[in-house]
């Protein structure tokens, strides 16, 4: 699998010894492991606050790849997608998969082995069983009243 994240021109684990605020555009895209995991429909408790991940997926997700299949342009179609930026991840992080290395990162912790950034190799995500290649169905085929049969735990 090709990594569509350009990584020449990085300086060697960046996130490392750069602050979050601190990153370039291109590192901050760097950091995106490619699981797929943020671009899968949560459902929140109004009570709890807590966040279940569905493998209902966005309609512009590719379940192969894992990657946003108009990223540049994703809000002409998907208005409320986040974007999501050093600015505003404090307000985000509580929803984003735990095991993300934006959030990761925000808390303080280290990225994990099989991390592109780690590894060497986008395919590493999907080697370790992190990603949901595979693993989706559609939201356009799934009631919204079914989503809570497709709950699925975290990390996977």
């Amino acid at each position: 699998m090709t990594d569509p994240i350009p990584h020449n021109g990085l300086a060697p684990r960046f996130w490392e010894k750069k602050p979050l605020t601190k990153m370039s555009p291109t590192e901050w895209e760097a950091l995106c492991d490619g699981c797929g995991k943020c671009c899968l429909n949560k459902l929140e408790d109004e009570d709890t606050e807590e966040v279940a991940l569905t493998r209902v997926a966005c309609r512009l997700l590719d379940d192969a790849s894992c990657r946003c299949t108009h990223y540049e342009n994703r809000h002409q179609f998907v208005p409320d997608c986040i974007v999501l930026k050093p600015d505003n991840l404090d307000t985000h992080a509580y929803w984003m998969p735990r095991t993300c290395a934006y959030r990761l990162l925000w808390q303080g912790k280290p990225l994990p082995d099989w991390h592109p950034l780690i590894s060497g190799t986008a395919q590493s995500v999907h080697d370790a069983g992190i990603s949901v290649q595979g693993n989706t169905v559609s939201e356009f085929d799934t009631p919204f009243e079914e989503w809570e049969d497709y709950i699925i735990e975290e990390p996977l």
